[in-house]
């Protein structure tokens, strides 16, 4: 089975081509990512109009860029999918228009892939990891801790209550004069700073319940900046690594008690599994290596290619749904908000 995926619910736009071979392993024959970065760099941000009007123009090139690097022929595919949310709603008419218009042309099915589920499967894209599992998905856009019972089948075990992880990182550099995008910028200068020169909050820390807050510390950060103005450069990276030593600790205790919510509604996982941009995070990545240990599971991390948004995973999501003969019509509407928990999917008669 051969599928085609497209991604452009943000700031990439994105195809792939990733097919099983006779024994149902997962092969990647093509991932194609075109960044929008210096796009949005002058704006310190992502400017959805910007987004679309890229999408636009290079959706066309990426697919026929994947299928000539897979060396497959349009009529080769059994699906297409494509990420048709959550995420800047013009991007994702972009990418969920494409599919539709391919897969009426070819006759093959199309598969509508919430984004998040193709975060949540990429374990089973690159180790083929069993149900159930334990998913920290963490990026600029979404934190949140999420039981994996089976492909559709999802239970979220916490979230954040303001700030995702990513967007604090990003908040944090902007606030810090590092360029955008700021998550890498803040890991890059935390590698030279000390981070016990600043005592900062490790917020929820001890609850019962595995939510995030990084409001907070946030503000803690400024607080502290604001105190010894102006800033040298080992002022920053000294910040960075203070901020980064919090998040680390509070992603670690927010995952331990994850991971006894897992135990009452799933049993004992499989892994625990860490994905999205934020997933590129090695310190985050080690912090959660410690956690699994003690615990007693398997930590696993996708490839730094395959934590940012990309094809290959929406493929791979649409091909493991079309193998269980779940399939859209063309009927399918784009999503800005999609939760994987349907029962946190308040759209009235929303199918999530």
């Amino acid at each position: 089975m051969r599928v085609l995926g497209i991604e452009t619910t943000c700031d990439e736009t994105a195809a792939a081509v990733v097919e099983t071979d006779g024994a149902g392993r997962p092969i990647i024959r093509s991932s194609e990512v075109l960044s929008q970065i210096a796009a949005h760099a002058a704006y310190g941000g992502v400017v959805p109009e910007i987004a679309a009007r890229a999408h636009v123009e290079a959706v066309d090139h990426m697919v026929a860029r994947a299928l000539e690097r897979a060396g497959v022929e349009l009529s080769d595919i059994d699906g297409f999918a494509a990420a048709a949310g959550p995420g800047l709603i013009g991007g994702v008419m972009i990418g969920l228009t494409t599919a539709k218009a391919l897969s009426l042309v070819t006759g093959k099915p199309l598969i509508a892939v919430n984004h998040l589920e193709g975060h949540a499967l990429t374990p089973r894209l690159i180790e083929q990891v069993q149900f159930p599992y334990l998913l920290l998905l963490a990026s600029g856009g979404h934190t949140q801790l999420i039981a994996v019972r089976g492909v559709g089948d999802y239970v979220r075990l916490g979230t954040t209550i303001d700030d995702a992880i990513g967007e604090a990182f990003d908040k944090v550099a902007k606030m810090l004069g590092l360029p955008y995008p700021g998550g890498p910028q803040v890991e890059r200068e935390a590698k030279k700073g000390n981070p016990e020169r600043f005592h900062l909050p490790r917020p929820m820390q001890g609850r019962p319940v595995a939510d995030f807050s990084l409001s907070g510390l946030k503000t803690a950060v400024r607080q502290e900046a604001q105190k010894i103005l102006p800033l040298r450069a080992s002022d920053v990276s000294d910040l960075c690594a203070s901020f980064q030593a919090a998040v680390v600790d509070v992603v670690a205790d927010r995952t331990r008690v994850a991971l006894r919510g897992f135990r009452d509604i799933a049993g004992h996982p499989t892994a625990l599994v860490v994905a999205g941009g934020v997933a590129a995070n090695m310190a985050i990545r080690r912090g959660l290596e410690r956690l699994a240990a003690e615990a007693g599971v398997r930590l696993v991390a996708p490839p730094l290619a395959l934590c940012t948004d990309n094809g290959a995973i929406i493929a791979w999501a649409g091909l493991e749904r079309l193998r269980m003969g779940i399939q859209d019509d063309l009927t399918v509407a784009a999503r800005p908000r999609w939760p994987l928990d349907a029962s946190k999917d308040t759209r009235a008669g929303a199918k999530a």
